[in-house]
């Protein structure tokens, strides 16, 4: 009876050591270093990105987290509201006590975010918001790896420039800051290439309904131009891509990527989106020197190709572990220093922050052209990366 008793109390004992005093190894204590997420779980990407960080989190710690602290993530919706963000970045801030934060989809939000995050002195790598006005306010805690909106579609340029040449075009645009920045570039390089547009639509992606868009698109059916340009979430981008056939439209359809590269855009809009093409910022089939590693986990886990959403949030979190590791500690001051020093090769492509033209701490990526041949997504631009040629004819079969 003694010997339990006394097992009991050494059990006991060993028990309160391990709740009050954390695991060390050597004379080092081993507590997880934790990142803030921010994420907004309305929106089609959310799943992909949470995804594609997962992955990345069990990368950076089967190799020994950051100096054999293991990384951890909290994740915050932001709910596609500003205020609601404001929260988000104040809550995982101030109450989980994160060293950094990424993510950040949505532009409106984001810009915001970026706003309150600076004004704590917390590191803000975002990874997906395009808005330009995000990396264009000098910001010291807020650095960018995917492009801004305005560059979005330089690809896509070049194609129009070098190969489809068309006379006419339409803009049509949600009038989110992303909409539009990618809208605004693209009404320049019309003018410039003296391509002449017949219409300029903007749209509130909330009211998207088959009545509202009749109204969107009955214009382009008188103009019948040679081209128009969409920039466009998924859920609206597919029922504009539907209505814009239905009315008889044969115009050349463009996307600025956002919800047209959508794994399941192509599935859902049908034989609307027959050869359509579409800028986007990285694809699974010629991404880079180290993007096939990252696909096939993807694939193999989910049964699902990522687009660059999530090429996006996995290579971001892989710059956030490189640029700890290189801090040596978790100061913001030792974070930001080390994100200036970035020279990462991730599957997004070489990630290098600059200051350039008025953006500062901006990552600079050159952009493809993806079309739809036979149900399925290809690059068909530019030239040396190009899977298959383009299709002469993106008028409806």
């Amino acid at each position: 009876m003694k010997t339990i008793k006394f097992a009991l109390l050494v059990f006991g004992l060993i028990l309160q050591f391990l709740i009050f005093f954390p695991i060390s190894a050597g004379s080092r204590t081993i507590n997880p270093i934790t990142i803030g997420v921010l994420e907004n779980r309305n929106y089609a990407y959310a799943g992909m990105m949470q995804r594609s960080f997962a992955l990345a989190l069990d990368s950076i710690n089967a190799r020994g987290g950051i100096g054999g602290q293991p990384l951890q993530l909290v994740y915050a919706d932001d709910g596609g509201q500003k205020d609601q963000g404001v929260k988000a970045v104040k809550y995982l801030v101030e109450k989980e006590k994160v060293v950094m934060l990424t993510g950040g989809y949505s532009s409106s939000n984001t810009l915001v975010m970026a706003q309150t995050a600076d004004k704590l002195g917390v590191p803000f790598l975002v990874c997906t918001a395009a808005d330009d006005r995000i990396t264009q306010h000098r910001r010291k805690n807020i650095f960018r790896l995917n492009p801004p909106a305005s560059e979005y579609t330089r690809g896509l340029e070049q194609l129009l420039e070098h190969e489809l040449k068309p006379k006419t075009m339409a803009i049509v645009y949600e009038n989110s800051p992303f909409g539009t920045s990618s809208a605004i570039r693209m009404m320049w390089f019309c003018r410039e290439k003296e391509i002449e547009i017949v219409d300029i639509i903007p749209y509130h992606k909330e009211r998207a309904t088959a009545d509202y868009f009749d109204r969107i698109v009955a214009p382009l059916a008188r103009h019948q131009p040679e081209a128009i340009f969409m920039v466009s979430y998924f859920k609206d981008g597919v029922l504009l891509v539907k209505q814009i056939r239905a009315a008889g439209i044969t115009s050349r359809l463009l996307g600025g990527a956002g919800g047209f590269t959508h794994p399941k855009f192509i599935e859902a809009a049908g034989d609307a989106a027959k050869r359509m093409l579409t800028a986007t910022l990285w694809s699974a089939d010629v991404g880079h020197q180290l993007a096939g590693f990252y696909v096939d986990r993807y694939r193999a886990q989910y049964e699902q190709t990522p687009d660059y959403h999530g090429a996006e949030a996995y290579s971001a979190l892989l710059v956030v572990a490189d640029a700890l590791r290189r801090a040596g500690s978790t100061v913001p001051e030792d974070i930001r220093n080390a994100l200036l020093k970035t020279r990462l090769d991730t599957p997004f492509g070489r990630v290098v922050f600059e200051s350039y033209a008025a953006f500062k701490h901006q990552n600079s990526q050159s952009t493809l052209v993806l079309q739809n041949i036979n149900n399925r997504y290809v690059c068909v631009w530019p030239p040396d990366l190009s899977t298959l040629k383009i299709t002469e004819n993106n008028s409806p079969p």
